[in-house]
């Protein structure tokens, strides 16, 4: 299995943008992004630091339904 990317939350909030979530609130240094209606997928919440720890982009990305060639 392929090694997950090092990315920043600023740079999955972007992506999960891209495939149509939504920015509804932001609160201290968290973003809370609903997804397209309607959806399987969940609610996420992404913390804008520097470098995500990999547990939680992974955890990210199951919620979202996002594959690694998204993060590309």
């Amino acid at each position: 299995m392929p090694k997950l990317p090092k990315i920043s939350g600023a740079e999955l909030v972007h992506i999960l943008e891209q495939h149509g979530y939504l920015q509804m609130r932001t609160k201290g240094s968290h973003v809370r992004l609903y997804p397209p209606e309607p959806s399987d997928f969940k609610k996420v919440t992404v913390p804008l630091h520097k470098e995500l720890k990999l547990g939680t982009l992974s955890n990210i990305m199951k919620d979202a339904g996002l594959t690694l060639e998204d993060l590309q």
